[in-house]
Order: structure tokens, then sequence, then C-alpha cells
């Protein structure tokens, strides 16, 4: 479900213009046409060929031969989506009007998050929705429990105020981030800037230049800026699997730099570029990695996922307890 959600929106906004796009004397139905078009497009601007060791032209080669004249949408929908998945990124989407092509990260690493064993074991029946945020108290009222299914896009000064009064008084936060598939960077930064007490250099980004792998513009830091209002002064653990992604991860990212966030669980699934496509030559659109964001050191290494600063994994022969979210507790107190 989680990878249909993650996708679902992207259809919509892909998809009720097909064809509406591309240029008349440019648009074919051709199979190899749509093919050697997509790949040219990732070729010259996709930002990770290095880092995940992709051979492009030997790739072109194995798919360009299971194209041929005729052949049915679905059939080129499958070898296309299969191409694009060879880049194990779920930034590199292929999308039609029947399917969604993508890789599946959080299938890298065992399923570490069940929703009804934190509500059955950790929280009051009649916990707090404020906005994106599910949040109570645990732990004999000493920690506050804050679970973000998404980046929507719409978290609020009012949201952050009404959660961080709440819990002002507490030893620490658990901010569970496990299975978000991402969304608005804006709420990344919304968020951090009410943990943070100075201005506070997270990550660098750069983005393509040019159609050569490698040509991409001199790395440019990105700062977080404390928030003017309410802040929380103590302890954040940040909770993580192979499932947080695209905003998340960056979430994740950024934490790094920041002393007072502790990260526990699992390697996040990446997804640190920022997507951006078009659309090919039979109406159908795409996209895939145009940015890379890079570590305080400027490499780009977490692309393949931010590890944890405590690697651990949840026993599934026990339900009545969740050890990410044990050792967080264990970690406050």
């Amino acid at each position: 479900m989680k990878s249909i959600l993650k996708y679902f929106g992207l259809i919509l906004l892909f998809t009720s213009c097909e064809k509406a796009l591309f240029e008349e004397d440019l648009a074919s139905e051709d199979p190899q046409t749509n093919l050697e078009y997509l790949w040219n497009e990732c070729d010259e601007k996709y930002t990770y060929f290095d880092l995940k060791a992709v051979n492009w032209d030997s790739i072109k080669t194995v798919y360009a031969a299971k194209v041929f004249p005729g052949m049915s949408d679905d059939s080129l929908f499958n070898v296309m989506g299969a191409m694009l998945e060879e880049l194990k990124d779920d930034h590199a989407n292929l999308f039609s009007n029947f399917n969604i092509s993508f890789f599946g990260t959080e299938f890298l690493g065992q399923d570490n998050f069940d929703w009804r064993i934190i509500v059955d074991n950790y929280l009051s029946q009649d916990y707090y929705i404020s906005g994106p945020f599910s949040h109570d108290f645990i732990a004999n009222n000493e920690i506050g429990y804050i679970r973000l299914a998404r980046f929507p896009g719409t978290i609020s000064q009012q949201n952050l105020n009404f959660i961080l009064d709440r819990y002002k008084d507490t030893k620490g936060l658990i901010l569970d981030l496990r299975e978000n598939g991402g969304g608005s960077i804006s709420d990344v930064f919304e968020l951090l800037s009410r943990l943070i007490d100075e201005e506070t250099l997270v990550y660098y980004s750069r983005i393509k230049t040019g159609p050569e792998h490698d040509d991409l513009s001199a790395p440019e830091p990105v700062y977080i800026t404390p928030h003017t209002g309410i802040r929380y002064q103590e302890k954040v653990v940040i909770l993580t699997d192979r499932g947080t992604y695209s905003a998340s991860s960056l979430t994740a990212l950024s934490s790094k730099a920041i002393p007072e966030i502790l990260l526990i669980g699992d390697t996040t699934g990446g997804g640190l570029g920022m997507p951006n496509g078009g659309q090919l030559p039979n109406g159908w659109t795409y996209r895939f990695s145009v940015t890379q964001s890079l570590t305080l050191d400027q490499k780009p290494d977490y692309e393949n996922g931010v590890p944890p600063d405590i690697l651990i994994s949840v026993d599934w022969s026990d339900l009545s307890k969740d050890e990410i979210l044990e050792r967080a507790i264990m970690e406050i107190l």
C-alpha cells in the first residue's frame, strides 16, 4: 500500500495531459524512437551514474534489443520501465495512463514498522492528530512520540506550536519517519528550524550543468535558520528505515549536522536528488534526479541511504514491542 500511495499522486499529475505537451512534429508511437529518447534524456541529465556504478551504454544495448515495431504499449512500458529501474532510484519513474514504474528501495531491507504495534502498545486510545502529525506522551509521560507519515507541504506553525508546547516539559522527543516516502522539502526546513538554536549548515547541493555524466555545478551550501518562536531544547531521536525516502531521507541527512539529533533504526532509502522530467514522443512522461545533495564533506554517498547512528531492527516474533522505538526511549531516558 505504501508504494501505491507514494506514486498515486504522481500518476494524476503526469498523465492527465498525456500527449498534450509534446510538439506534434516530434510525436511518435515507434517503440525504438521512444526508448532512445528516454535513454538520451537520462544520459544527459541524470546525476548519479558514477555513484551507482551504472554502465548506461551497455544498458541501452540490452534494452534496445527488446523493443520491436508493433509491440503493445504494455510490453513497451515494461521494457522502458525496467531500463529506468536499473538506476535503483525511486526518483526515476516512467508514467502512463495505465502504470507507473518504480524500483522499490524500501524492499532493500526488512520491514521495520507497524503502526498497529505503536497504537496497541505505546499510545493512549485518544492520541492526538495535529495536521499530518499523530502524537502522544509515552514512557510515563517523559517522552513525546510524534509520527509523521509524509511531508504533505502543509506543516504549519500552528501544528508545531501546539506540539512543541504540549511536550515542552519532556526529556526528549521521538520523531518517527519510518515508511515516510517524502513530499515537500519546505516541510523539512519548517520542522528542523524548531530543533536548532543557531543557523546551521546541513548539506551541500549541486545540479547538472551539461551532457557529460560529470557535468555538475559547484557545491552550494544549504543552511537552516532557527525559528524565532517556540523551539524544542531537549534531545530528539529520529526513527528511520528503508522506507524513509526523499524529503524524509533529506531530513535524516540534515540531522547528521545537528548534534542534538540521533538517528536510530535502519539506513534510509535515499532519494536525495531533486527529480525533474518531461514527456516522451508517445505522450508518456518520465522523471529522474537532476541534482545531488552532498554531505558536509561534499560527498554524494548518502544517495544510497543515510545510515543511522544506531542500527537496530524490529523483531517480528514479538508483536508486543517495537525494538527501534524501545532503543530510542532508552537513549533519551
